[in-house]
């Protein structure tokens, strides 16, 4: 189906994609294949954009202002950090977010139902899901104390600070460090070796998103069972639990064909996406010599090794 041109455009819409991750990121593919679904094929009804960070937050105000010299009619980005960003390089442009902790806190909107302005988007922000995360991994190291945490320097620290809650209420003693880079990996491990920690929660955060292949082998090396966000699966830990990047981006390309349709960003509520999944990777177990409690098995959404 060709889309409608409500925006009255003389030529195929162009969409624009910033992404403070890379290629790997799982909003790319999901946001790129529900665009298509909608009618919008590249190269043909529609034209999209895409540019990459690499986990380079600094290179994000560049990133955004090249896509604003591409003509492009809508801006769909990932993650707050990379919001503002776009927002700067393209004030008037209509922006749609995806995996935002609080935009009405952030400033981004105004109201989630009625958001004004010019952006709206869809948020994956469960405040218990970094709870529910300690949990599993308390019932997969029994009388677990230390716990590491592994965040990032470049986006606010709210996901560090509730970590720390959540670990404290757990009876956890927390030891967070916050990575610059793909250079801040080694001393890091290095770090909770020293500390004696037990487990490993990696947060839903840019650099633990694209280093995320590495941290697991990191951590697979040092015999720490550990879990992430579900959409981190692909990277084989031992647990991902939690809401979807890809569901929060498949929304996200739903909004932004509301707004080639003719409605207002600013009309359009902003969306949330609220069910969490639970993977188990058995071949991960295996490799760190641990066995996993028969109905914590059976209780996950998927099962793989």
């Amino acid at each position: 189906m060709k889309p409608s041109r409500a925006l009255e455009l003389s030529r195929p819409p162009v969409v624009g994609l910033l992404l403070a991750g890379d290629k790997t990121h799982p909003g790319y593919a999901a946001f790129s294949e529900e665009m298509e679904a909608l009618g919008y094929k590249h190269g043909e009804t529609a034209r999209l954009e895409v540019r990459f960070a690499d986990g380079h937050l600094d290179d994000l105000p560049r990133l955004a202002e090249d896509l604003v010299q591409c003509g492009i009619d809508v801006l769909a980005v990932v993650g707050a950090v990379t919001y503002w960003a776009a927002r700067k390089a393209a004030p008037d442009l209509p922006i749609v977010f995806a995996i935002v902790l609080d935009p009405v806190a952030a400033g981004m909107v105004n109201n989630a139902q009625h958001p004004g302005g010019k952006s709206t988007g869809c948020t994956n922000f469960d405040p218990e899901q970094i709870g529910e995360q300690i949990r599993l991994l308390k019932r997969v190291v029994p009388g677990l104390r230390r716990l590491a945490v592994l965040g990032d320097t470049g986006v606010p620290d709210i996901l560090p600070r509730l970590a720390r809650v959540a670990a404290e209420k757990a009876g956890l003693d927390a030891h967070v460090v916050l990575l610059k880079g793909k250079d801040d990996l080694a001393p890091a491990f290095a770090e909770f070796a020293a500390n004696d920690a037990e487990a490993l929660l990696g947060l839903e955060v840019p650099r633990v998103t694209t280093y995320g292949d590495e941290i697991v082998r990191l951590a697979a090396a040092a015999r720490l069972p550990a879990i992430f966000g579900s959409d981190h699966a692909r990277y084989r830990p031992l647990m991902a639990y939690g809401t979807s990047f890809a569901a929060a981006a498949r929304c996200m390309a739903i909004q932004v064909d509301e707004i080639l349709r003719g409605t207002k960003a600013g009309e359009i509520p902003v969306q949330s996406v609220r069910q969490a999944e639970l993977i188990i990777d058995l071949d991960a177990a295996r490799e760190i010599g641990i066995s996993l409690p028969g109905d914590l098995v059976s209780s996950a959404h998927k099962v793989l090794g």
